[in-house]
């Protein structure tokens, strides 16, 4: 397969503010999965319209997992995932393993699933009557979905941040050790010292350190999406879950978050779900593409973004569709 001309950065180097062009391809948009015209008039090739047509119509297709996804040890195991929406299924036999300490994005267009395998990793989904799963995922070797689960403490094990800023209405300092307040810790150094650790990591400490009693509602909506991120590194999540956490921010406040991202690599193990190529592409170690509830393709991020192995990846990020 000719190697795709989109030039993407280093998850690690330094780069201008982000922009949400993905390509210099002109992006033409597909028709609708239950439209009869051939995809291939909008610009894809005849083995991508055939096959994304085949996904369309509910067909199994072979997902194209890179050798290099299995070499590092896993937080999180995804093993043949479906679920339903009542009588819709969202999400088909999806099998995927993230690494410990890296950054994994989810892109694809909307309504291929992202949002909904995220919330299924910390059972939100659960609070749907309708909504029904099949297959797995273990954290740490353990089960998600056992009957014996107490969801309570699995949620304690992640952390999660959504689209949308949402601090609680008391002030900074207890936004962040809110974790920690609701498991019973009342030791006030202890307290301290791990809002002061969380802030730092999130780089937000030398913004807020006079004003940690302030509302956290007065700061700006970066700020407030960076105190969401302390607030959940506070209780030291095995996973932190990140949906579109960049989609509500001005390009200054995205590339502030973008950079925190890169700084937890290591410390912690990020699945993020992004609609911006270029932000998976900056910040993420592992991207797998998703089209209609399916895994299309996964692997290190510069290999699926520059020369990846489905005709299809290629297509969607180099703008022909989605």
């Amino acid at each position: 397969m000719p190697t795709t001309t989109l030039n993407v950065p280093s998850a690690t180097s330094d780069r201008p503010l982000p922009s949400d062009a993905t390509s210099t391809t002109p992006a033409t948009a597909p028709p609708a999965a239950n439209d009869s015209r051939d995809l291939s008039r909008v610009g894809l090739s005849r083995k991508s319209a055939g096959r994304l047509e085949a996904i369309s119509r509910g067909e199994a297709v072979q997902t194209g997992d890179h050798a290099g996804v299995t070499l590092d040890e896993s937080v999180l195991e995804v093993d043949q995932f479906c679920l339903w929406y009542g009588s819709k299924q969202a999400l088909f036999d999806v099998t995927l393993t993230i690494p410990r300490g890296k950054v994994t994005a989810l892109i694809g267009p909307s309504g291929c699933g992202k949002s909904t395998l995220l919330r299924s990793v910390n059972r939100m989904n659960d609070l749907i009557d309708t909504v029904r799963i099949e297959g797995g995922m273990r954290l740490n070797g353990d089960s998600i979905y056992d009957k014996g689960v107490d969801v309570i403490e699995l949620r304690k094990r992640m952390g999660m941040v959504f689209q949308k800023p949402n601090p609680f209405p008391m002030s900074i300092y207890e936004n962040v050790v809110y974790p920690l307040r609701i498991d019973g810790q009342r030791n006030r150094a202890l307290l301290d010292e791990v809002m002061e650790q969380s802030l730092r990591g999130a780089a937000l400490w030398e913004e807020v350190k006079d004003r940690l009693h302030e509302s956290a509602l007065s700061l700006s909506g970066g700020q407030q999406q960076r105190l969401c991120i302390a607030r959940a590194i506070a209780a030291e999540p095995e996973v932190l879950l990140l949906d579109e956490p960049c989609s509500a921010l001005d390009p200054i406040a995205t590339g502030k978050v973008e950079d925190l991202i890169s700084e937890l690599r290591g410390s912690y193990s990020v699945l993020i779900v992004t609609h911006n190529m270029q932000q998976a592409a900056r910040v993420s170690d592992y991207t797998a593409f998703m089209y209609l509830g399916r895994v299309i393709e996964y692997g290190l991020t510069p290999t699926v973004f520059t020369n990846p192995h489905c005709k299809e990846t290629e297509d969607y990020v180099t703008g022909r569709f989605g």
